[in-house]
């Protein structure tokens, strides 16, 4: 278990490349070199992690933990694997804090947003590839998903679920339709955090429902949340927030506690990313051991479809949203139509390029 922990622990220092690039590291490294996971319990977990709301490289992590010793393996396997980038993100945290009037920050990341736009474009683009695919209802959802959250430039709960139960009812055969059993999970709704964190805690711990496969899902309901309707930051301190996860290693919603942090410190950052990652843990322990009754629902399946499809409108979106607030002349432009068409083209690690737009930010607000 020690060396088990340990391996999470360096894939949370230098795991790269986002959700998709975490879990096969996770494939190569345990199933096929270390032959430390099973090839079934791997894919058990990974169609669990896909099923059930929370970010997808995390709930495989601790999904893999429980397996291996049950609710102590999730538990040292999900610290493990989130510290790392935890403790990144409040680094650069107090750094943004302490330097953001700065001419050089504020350079920095004119060229970063810019690119950060575009790598969250490449994304929606490839989970439109992996989840919506050639199927007319799921082309529907992303449509209607896409439009609502660019025009109103946040997410509407309800449309989520609505997709979930539309895409439900459509696939379900009620000439065969038996009556299944439901399960219930209660949160509990006062966790003894500072009155101040409190409101963040339980934003967060409602978005991190929510997001379903990559973890940029959650992206359209932080902006709404935390820009519009909360007003904890600005939309270029948003854009920064978001920038910040791309170029830290481990699960990208760790976003959330640089979001903290600005908000309301260490407490804040805690509250945030306690969470967005409490609802999966509880995921992991409750359902996983009950997993196998209702892995093979096609009910569960077509819901988790239609909120996947809706979470994949809600990105691309928010591309438009972000966008607007972030391309705001020709060199902006360019930057993001570059990063868009290098993504497109070659496998660039993501912080690479997050590096090269900060100094290209650097050169063009205060070069000569």
């Amino acid at each position: 278990m020690a060396e088990f922990a340990l391996y999470f622990l360096k894939l949370g220092c230098f795991g790269f490349g986002g959700p998709i690039a975490l879990v096969g590291y996770m494939q190569k490294d345990l199933v096929e070199e270390r032959k430390w996971t099973s090839q079934e319990d791997y894919l058990k977990g990974l169609a669990f992690s896909q099923l059930a709301p929370g970010p997808l490289a995390a709930q495989l992590a601790m999904y893999l933990g429980f397996v291996r010793a049950g609710s102590i393996g999730a538990t040292i396997v999900g610290v493990a694997f989130i510290l790392p980038s935890f403790l990144m993100v409040l680094a650069i945290g107090k750094a943004y804090a302490s330097f953001n009037g700065t001419r050089i920050i504020a350079a920095l990341f004119y060229g970063i947003g810019a690119a950060v736009v575009a790598i969250i474009a490449r994304s929606a683009i490839k989970l439109v590839k992996t989840s919506v695919k050639k199927d007319k209802l799921l082309w529907v959802v992303f449509l209607i998903l896409g439009v609502s959250t660019a025009v109103t430039e946040k997410e509407i709960v309800w449309l989520f679920l609505a997709a979930g139960l539309l895409v439900m009812l459509a696939r379900t055969d009620f000439s065969a339709w038996k009556r299944q059993a439901s399960m219930f999970f209660f949160m509990p709704s006062s966790l003894g955090i500072f009155i101040t964190t409190g409101p963040l805690f339980l934003f967060f711990l409602k978005s991190s429902l929510f997001v379903f496969g990559s973890g940029l899902a959650i992206v359209p309901f932080l902006h709404g949340g935390v820009v519009q309707e909360h007003h904890w930051l600005t939309e270029t301190q948003f854009l920064d927030a978001v920038a910040v996860a791309m170029i830290t290693p481990g699960p990208v919603v760790i976003t959330v506690a640089f979001i903290g942090y600005l908000v309301s410190g260490i407490t804040g950052a805690c509250a945030a990313a306690l969470g967005v990652f409490l609802p999966v843990y509880l995921f992991v322990l409750v359902v996983g051991p009950f997993y196998k009754r209702f892995s093979g629902n096609s009910q569960v399946r077509a819901f988790v479809q239609g909120v996947t499809a809706a979470a994949t409108g809600a990105i691309a979106g928010a591309v438009v949203v972000l966008g607007r607030h972030s391309i705001q002349d020709f060199w902006t432009a360019g930057i993001a139509v570059a990063t868009f068409l290098v993504l497109l083209k070659w496998r660039v690690p993501e912080p690479l390029i997050i590096g090269v737009a900060g100094l290209l930010g650097i050169i063009i607000r205060l070069g000569p």
